[in-house]
């Protein structure tokens, strides 16, 4: 094959470095990355080398030759040591990554005690009442050695500090934990609902909580945008991938005006996905995405480390491609779904088990599920060259179109006064609202198959054995949290309390007064009262 020998591909190859070698089954040895004949400027414009601007082909010169992407299963529910069981299994098992779903009420700032969380303490994940329970989440888990991803946002600034606090009581330096924290709050408004405190303040506390990160924690991403929720709301693939951009777009903008160099907090950006079933739009949707944030970042912001233009995101594979009607076809679209994000070039990916549409998964579909990435990972070998669709006519033309079609979306957001505007007038809402009344269109005229749901569907067939709650999860929750109020100081507590909503009130970062009250054992519900006295409650707006 002959490939470029202007220099830039000597470069490449001394970014990439020592490799392994790589070859098909058959003993055909396999290049880490394939070129054109010729390296012309439209190429080195569009496309390039994987690792160097704009990125098109990945955001590492080797991508997953030598170091695959974080293997995860979102996991959570009923108690903290229920949710620690179902890790454990987990990380025997070959996860290299953990994802915490939390239950409603976490998420909503309630305690387990709350009149309002009743029915759904430790229902969709896992409930969360002070630091002792993330303790017990995490007992026995190493987490300097573990990186962790919380999909949390009104209450993500809270965790955040929860969690430190739990490597400190363990005298882990802050500075070794790796992981995400979603805390993403624009898309609640428009796609989830998990919202507690109007733009303004939400912002603030984002913003507060990358300053602390960007200061504490290099190795932790104290945001990640997430475009998967605009798209199991309904919204299009490149309404997702636009909407998910004009997001960043609002949280860079904001952290920067508060006078923090996009280069401090930039390189711990990421971003968060669904891929969809429409494998080859999937693969451009990424390769597009990857191209517009590294210029975003270089031309818009300015950003001059070259880790600040990297397009650094997880997936979800599932969500609501997940059928009820035939299930275990979802093992199926599982896969392919996989397929689809290691051609893209994810960095993390999650593969739902079948049976999520239906329950909490069990150990078994767990298992078969995290197997679903093993089996990609280690007998396929598709991650032994990078960007292995690059440089087909059909992928790169497609990549063009998807490119063309997000940047047009964002600059008429941008002409609305950008997406925080969008999102408060409801034009985003509307926007997925009627792109999902079409599909749901679609599937019931007969125009989009589904199969086993509107198209070649069999009579029922008994799915197996399901997971089934524990009746004792609520009695064990509010037993623990009563545990952890009697023995705290209620001195301390109050002053804690008394300082964040006084902070509040200011400009001061909450996020040491966070700290404080978790190390305390404050309440998430009662940190989020002192804090909804003086922020108030965000108003949805009426969409129709």
């Amino acid at each position: 094959m002959t490939t470029p020998d202007d220099g830039a591909r000597a470069r490449w190859l001394a970014d990439l470095g020592e490799v392994s070698p790589a070859a098909t089954h058959a003993g055909l040895p396999l290049e880490p990355c394939y070129f054109p004949a010729a390296l012309t400027p439209e190429y080195a414009e569009r496309l390039g080398f994987p690792g160097a601007f704009p990125l098109t082909r990945g955001i590492y010169p080797g991508m997953f030759r030598d170091r695959l992407w974080t293997i995860r299963q979102y996991a959570g529910f009923g108690t903290p040591e229920e949710t620690n069981a179902r890790y454990r299994f987990l990380l025997e098992h070959g996860q290299t990554g953990l994802s915490v779903a939390f239950d409603l009420p976490t998420q909503m700032g309630l305690d387990s005690d709350d009149p309002r969380a009743q029915g759904e303490v430790g229902k969709v994940g896992v409930a969360i009442d002070t630091v002792d329970d993330l303790a017990a989440v995490f007992d026995g888990i190493p987490l300097e050695r573990i990186s962790v991803s919380f999909t949390i946002n009104a209450t993500a600034a809270i965790l955040l500090a929860m969690y430190v606090v739990v490597a400190q009581e363990r005298g882990l330096a802050p500075r070794v934990l790796t992981g995400t924290i979603q805390n993403d709050i624009l898309k609640e408004y428009v796609a989830r609902g998990t919202w507690i405190f109007p733009a303004a303040p939400a912002l603030r506390m984002i913003a507060e909580s990358i300053e602390y990160a960007s200061r504490e924690l290099p190795r932790f991403n104290p945001i990640s945008i997430a475009g998967a929720h605009f798209r199991d709301a309904g919204a299009t693939a490149v309404q997702e991938a636009a909407f998910t951009l004009a997001d960043a777009i609002a949280y860079v903008e904001h952290v920067t005006r508060r006078g923090l160099a996009v280069d401090t907090f930039a390189p711990r950006l990421s971003f968060y996905f669904y891929t969809h079933s429409d494998l080859f739009e999937e693969v451009a949707k990424y390769r597009a995405m990857r191209r517009l944030w590294a210029r975003i970042m270089r031309d818009r912001f300015g950003a001059r480390d070259p880790r600040s233009w990297h397009f650094r995101f997880g997936v979800v594979c599932g969500g609501s491609t997940l059928t009820r009607q035939e299930p275990l076809n979802n093992v199926v679209r599982v896969a392919y779904e996989a397929l689809a994000s290691v051609l893209g070039g994810a960095q993390t990916i999650f593969t739902c088990a079948w049976d999520e549409a239906i329950a909490i998964p069990t150990e078994a579909s767990a298992l078969l599920a995290l197997r679903t990435q093993q089996i990609l990972a280690h007998e396929t070998n598709v991650p032994a060259v990078a960007d292995p669709l690059g440089g087909a006519h059909f992928v790169e033309d497609l990549t063009d179109r998807m490119e063309a079609a997000v940047a047009a979306k964002i600059d008429a957001i941008e002409r609305e006064g950008g997406m925080v505007a969008a999102v408060e007038a409801g034009r985003v809402q509307q926007e997925i609202a009627d792109s999902a009344y079409r599909w749901q269109r679609a599937v019931e005229g007969g125009d989009r198959r589904i199969v086993g749901v509107n198209w070649d569907r069999t009579e029922e067939a008994p799915v197996g054995e399901l997971f089934r709650e524990s009746p004792q999860t609520l009695s064990h929750q509010l037993a623990r949290l009563d545990r952890s109020t009697r023995a705290r100081d209620p001195r301390r507590v109050d002053k804690a309390l008394g300082a964040l909503r006084h902070a509040a009130v200011g400009s001061e970062s909450l996020m040491p007064h966070f700290l404080e009250a978790a190390a305390a054992r404050a309440t998430i519900g009662e940190m989020v009262t002192r804090l909804r006295e003086v922020f108030g409650e965000f108003r949805e707006p009426l969409v129709f």
